[in-house]
């Protein structure tokens, strides 16, 4: 297989708006897209993982990693509601880490209906690895099975205030583009911590960011996520994002897990003294610091890749149950 399935789950208790103004039917729930990559030969592998994009990103951004871990495994890219080609919320204060935790509860049990999942691992980067904190880090969930392997992208319990500011300055704003090129440029602009990455991984990262402008007549392009998105981000106050911290922590103490964390060098988001403890903590994660990255590694570069495919066991020997990080 050298490209992914498009499917949806339906996600009850959160319901759906239409970006073209029709009514909103209260509690009809709404649709998650997926990418499904399985390059095993078996439709019904029992390998799966689940990777998780960041908060302004879709389930596209994993192509490069999807493509390498497939030859082992069944490998699932949602893209989070009001991304991507999932439903946009009707209610703006819903886009937050519980809800979609929710949806993917909904996701792993029609995947584990269509197949059974027999080994279960998480790849989360930036808000996806909040998402696999929340999943991970309550036991009582109900989960097809426990998680066995978690990556955690660049993220930890304690999320730098600096961060979500620089966040905030272009979260949600309006933008239209002539070009693909220009597109990835101006993304370029506020995204230059990810990392070195040539032209042509540039321009792919950044086509999945795009929908057509159908609006006004002119063609062109904007950013795929609803801008509702930045609601709830831009009513986090300092105080209340200190706050949380303590159960964030909880959560991560909790994991069962095997966990490895990523950090860029250069990350404003995840500071290396939150990385020692993470080390320390809980499940006591494996650290790999990247050098001359920032917030946050794209896993698109070689090293990258074959490092969370050593940890998940999808290398290059296939071994699915001795994965070391």
């Amino acid at each position: 297989m050298t490209e992914p399935t498009l499917n949806h789950v339906h996600c009850p208790g959160v319901s759906a708006a239409d970006p073209a103004g029709a009514p909103v039917i209260p509690g009809k729930g709404h649709r998650m897209a997926y990418w499904e990559w399985n390059d095993t030969g078996d439709a019904a592998h029992p390998h799966v993982v689940i990777c998780v994009h960041g908060l302004s990103r879709q389930g596209r951004d994993f192509d490069v990693l999807a493509r390498r871990l497939s030859r082992h495994a069944r490998v699932i890219c949602p893209d989070v509601a009001g991304r991507g080609h999932s439903d946009w919320l009707a209610d703006p204060a819903a886009y937050q880490v519980p809800v979609y935790a929710g949806d993917m509860l909904a996701l792993l049990a029609q995947v584990h209906a269509q197949a059974l999942i027999g080994t279960l691992d998480w790849v989360g980067t930036s808000m996806g690895g909040l998402i696999g904190m929340a999943v991970c880090g309550q036991p009582g969930l109900p989960l097809p099975v426990p998680v066995r392997r978690l990556v955690l992208n660049d993220v930890g319990p304690v999320i730098e205030w600096q961060a979500l500011q620089r966040i905030g300055t272009y979260l949600g704003r309006p933008v239209r583009f002539d070009s693909e090129q220009q597109a990835a440029d101006a993304l370029w602009a506020i995204s230059s911590g990810f990392g070195p990455h040539t032209p042509e991984q540039w321009l792919a990262l950044s086509r999945g960011m795009l929908r057509e402008d159908r609006q006004g007549g002119q063609g062109g392009f904007t950013l795929h996520y609803d801008p509702a998105i930045a609601v709830p981000f831009r009513a986090v106050t300092q105080e209340a994002a200190r706050a949380g911290e303590a159960l964030l922590w909880q959560l991560y103490d909790q994991i069962t897990a095997k966990v490895l964390l990523l950090r860029g060098a250069e990350s404003d988001l995840l500071s290396p003294a939150t990385a020692a403890l993470m080390a320390r903590r809980g499940p006591q994660a494996a650290c790999l610091e990247l050098a001359g990255v920032g917030h946050a590694p794209t896993l698109v570069a070689d090293d990258q890749v074959e490092a969370v495919a050593r940890f998940l066991g999808t290398d290059a020997a296939g071994d699915t149950e001795g994965a070391r990080a």
